[in-house]
């Protein structure tokens, strides 16, 4: 069974022969050839030039028998084209400039055509990966509105994010206005990445965690259902939160085919809770992958001891891969995970 065939079944909760596996941030700063390109470019320029996107989004496949390729880019990038301004820093801590006032207004239709247009790279390397490795499953991806949103607000990914909490309940108008709108540019950024040719996208909802169920019900969850009831018309969407555990039940409702979960929670116990109609995905420490492969064996046996071979299980971390990681433990918790879970 090609990677992209084991991949699409697990999400369609189809029989398989092996868990597939992909790791979040796969292409990220724990490779050599990664930092070398980062020498010669900025990250914007890796993100925003398809050509040396493709290049960074294949890396980790010379290394592993990964079994799906995530678009290399940044949950940030939609900003840009409505008025927010991104930046980065050496190590790649995001910062915005900019205000929820710029998006809580009626937009002019042509602003969000003219947003596509900025955006259009991602199509071209998403097309460029379809291209060149056909046996892979391609995933693209873009942050959901509230973790946009609270970029927005509070300048950068850090806190309690009291201060989006408070003016989201002090101020529902504006705030739906803006969450409406980030929720129309998002959808036309995953409708694009499907159409060129993107099996599956995810959405990130980083710091949705931080929300009661009662201020996800109210602020967030129908804002994430319209995205992801119009993108699955194209393709299906892996719904990824972190911090979530007390929420999964109200997240799980906002919708997905897959619904991948951070490392807080033990994996039957979230399935069972977002429902067994859905594909789960997830969910080993990244913390894990600094130790050694003792202490790896014994994380990716309990998963997948929990997980019971149940059919629609993606292994994956329960965030993204840690800079510090030694790229052989990635290549060795690949292996593990498709040889431990090989059925007969």
């Amino acid at each position: 069974m090609i990677p992209r065939e084991r991949f699409l079944r697990a999400i369609k909760k189809e029989d398989v022969d092996r868990t597939p596996v992909w790791i979040m941030r796969q292409a990220g700063r724990y490779l050599k050839e990664y930092r070398e390109l980062k020498e010669r470019y900025s990250f914007t320029e890796l993100c925003k030039n398809s050509e040396l996107a493709t290049i960074v989004s294949l890396i980790p496949v010379k290394y592993a028998e990964l079994d799906a390729i995530i678009v290399f880019g940044d949950i940030l990038l939609p900003l840009e084209p409505v008025g927010m301004s991104v930046s980065f820093n050496q190590d790649g801590k995001p910062s915005v400039e900019g205000s929820i006032e710029r998006l809580s207004i009626k937009w002019e239709p042509d602003l969000l055509k003219e947003a596509e247009e900025k955006l259009s790279f991602i199509g071209k390397t998403i097309k460029n990966l379809r291209s060149e490795k056909k046996e892979y499953a391609i995933i693209g991806f873009s942050g959901a509105p509230f973790t946009l949103l609270s970029y927005v607000i509070e300048k950068k990914g850090a806190g309690d994010f009291s201060k989006t909490r408070a003016l989201a309940l002090k101020e529902r108008k504006k705030w739906h206005l803006a969450m409406e709108n980030l929720s129309k540019l998002i959808t036309k950024y995953l409708v694009v990445q499907a159409k060129s040719g993107a099996d599956v996208v995810q959405i990130f909802d980083s710091w949705v965690g931080w929300l009661s169920p009662y201020e996800y019900r109210e602020l967030v969850q129908r804002h994430t259902r319209r995205i992801i009831e119009e993108v699955e018309k194209f393709v299906p969407v892996i719904h990824f939160s972190t911090g979530s555990s007390g929420i999964l039940e109200e997240i799980a409702s906002a919708g997905g085919s897959v619904i991948g979960v951070d490392w807080r929670i033990y994996i039957d116990e979230a399935w069972r809770r977002v429902g067994y109609e859905r594909a789960i995905q997830g969910n080993l420490d990244p913390a894990i992958l600094l130790t050694n492969r003792k202490e790896i064996e014994n994380g990716v046996k309990d998963i997948l001891k929990r997980i019971g071979n149940r059919n629609g299980h993606i292994f994956n971390l329960g965030h993204g891969i840690l800079p510090d990681t030694p790229v052989e433990n990635m290549q060795f918790l690949v292996d593990l995970v498709h040889r431990l879970s090989q059925r007969e």
